[in-house]
């Protein structure tokens, strides 16, 4: 098994700018604090690079305050990468700005145009057998069988899953742990969609730190649930907190911060 689901060679991030004042939140908690968002970007990337992968990290882009998501531009694959139309208006263009840093580590780079298809990145998890795509508010029907088509021929298929109401994205809720084994928040998972994976539950209370990532031979996961990291370390995985207080602000968490990949050229 080749473990393309979470081993990685390369991660793209961006820094965080001025301007992420302005970023889109569903609930407002206060603005994100820029200095500690450094910090804890500074710390996330740390941690990837830890692993030994090469970590190339993007300037500001003040013109675009909720930049800092890069997931959310890109699926990245072994065959390539898809840039993806973001559901929200403001934010087309951030795949726009990513796609030039693509092209150079991908042969192939494909792209989601339909006018009425929106998909974000944030609503995609893959593992090693299927490609899961949560419909959601930034997630539609039309981005969901476009992804289908243009991954079809690198032999990838594509499941669309449910996301509940009040949940932005598919992953805010759920992430890969391993081949077999997803973290999710009871909620998501008593819809059904992970039959046939394990599936280990957040603790009661700490339903936040489902989005985790796996990369290489660390998960890393937001500071400050306990019982969840606990529970983790029990189950034999390698975990590194960051802390995630301002970009939860924007409903940002460990996924959301970085493309991962392994380019085969």
């Amino acid at each position: 098994m080749t473990e393309k689901s979470f081993r990685f060679t390369h991660a793209i991030t961006r820094r965080p700018s001025a301007s992420i004042i302005a970023g889109l939140r569903a609930v407002d908690t206060g603005n994100p604090d820029l200095a500690l968002m450094q910090v804890h970007h500074h710390a996330y990337i740390a941690a990837l690079r830890s692993t030994g992968a090469q970590v190339l990290e993007l300037a500001e882009l003040e013109a675009f305050p909720d930049s800092v998501f890069v997931e959310d531009t890109a699926l990245c694959l072994p065959q390539g990468a898809v840039m993806m139309r973001p559901g929200t208006p403001t934010r087309l263009g951030e795949a726009a700005e990513m796609a030039p840093h693509l092209t150079t580590l991908y042969a192939q780079v494909r792209y989601i145009a339909g006018a009425d298809s929106y998909i974000d990145g944030g609503d995609i998890l893959t593992t090693e057998t299927e490609i899961l795509v949560g419909k959601s508010a930034r997630t539609n029907a039309a981005g969901i069988a476009e992804l289908a088509h243009l991954v079809a021929d690198w032999g990838h298929t594509v499941r669309e899953v449910f996301t509940p109401p009040g949940v932005l994205h598919f992953k805010t809720d759920c992430s890969l742990l391993d081949a077999q084994t997803i973290l999710s928040t009871p909620k998501l998972a008593a819809t059904g969609c992970f039959a046939g994976y394990r599936v280990l539950h957040t603790a009661p209370g700490e339903e936040a730190c489902a989005n985790a990532i796996r990369f290489n031979d660390i998960v890393i996961m937001p500071a400050g649930f306990t019982a969840t990291r606990d529970m983790l370390v029990a189950e034999g995985y390698n975990v590194r907190e960051i802390g995630n207080s301002e970009c939860a602000k924007l409903d940002g968490g460990m996924s959301c911060l970085s493309l991962r990949f392994s380019p085969k050229g």
